[in-house]
């Protein structure tokens, strides 16, 4: 069997001496996309978080193409392939949209030219501060941002929280070419199952510090009725 992109094994971290989340495991294959699913408070954030190192690991192991994660300060989990866009964006408001994209950009297939192709507004703003741009527009550049990384893992964590019906709407687009058409390996963050299920094969669902729930999306599409055991909300 190949082994795969990312092994998270018997994982337990959280804040401080705080444990928020306790003997996690699961495995993201080459390829394959993942919706990371549960209410409030259970630990999305903070996995994310783990994975990208800003977090306190008290247990277990992270490995990603081979290389032990856990083991590597922030900076070089990043230089190893962790392309992440956080909850808070984080982009840099003093520069321009394309200062923005070049201060970070990396060789490889995603370039100012396709990045600015998959979000044509950011193309039409590439010389506008991030001062100037909407909240939505601000998360496609936090996107594109982590794209231009070309990294071997895309991390997005709550990518549709608080955006407007047709921002949502364009960047469950860009999710979907990203992580389904063109196979980059990504874990998505979502309180809402039913946006993310159609453009993510697989999905976890956390609970009380741990993974109370997993399965592919077209068996949750096919049949939502545990969306509605553990997010007490149905997929439709």
């Amino acid at each position: 069997m190949a082994e795969p992109l990312l092994e998270v094994e018997g994982l337990s971290c959280g804040y401080g001496d705080a444990v928020v989340l306790s003997d996690v495991g699961f495995r993201l294959e080459a390829g394959r996309s993942m919706a990371l699913l549960g209410r409030n408070g259970t630990g999305k954030t903070t996995l994310i978080d783990t994975l990208v190192g800003v977090t306190q690991r008290h247990a277990g192991r992270i490995r990603l193409a081979g290389q032990d994660l856990h083991t590597m300060p922030v900076h070089r989990r990043a230089a190893a392939g962790i392309g992440w866009v956080p909850q808070e964006r984080c982009i840099f408001k003093s520069l321009t949209v394309e200062e923005n994209l070049t201060a970070v950009a990396r060789p490889g297939a995603w370039n100012l030219a396709r990045v600015f192709a998959l979000f044509p507004r950011l193309a039409e703003r590439r010389h506008n501060l991030g001062t100037a741009l909407s909240g939505g527009e601000q998360q496609m550049l936090a996107f594109a941002r982590a794209l231009v990384l070309n990294p071997r893992l895309l991390l997005l964590d709550e990518p549709l929280e608080g955006l407007a019906p047709i921002i949502v709407t364009e960047l469950l687009h860009a999710i979907r070419r990203v992580a389904r058409d063109e196979g980059l390996p990504s874990i998505v963050v979502e309180q809402h199952p039913q946006l993310v299920l159609g453009v993510t094969d697989d999905a976890i669902v956390l609970d009380r510090g741990g993974i109370a729930y997993r399965a592919s999306c077209e068996a949750l599409r096919d049949d939502p009725s545990p969306l509605d055991t553990w997010l007490g909300v149905a997929a439709r």
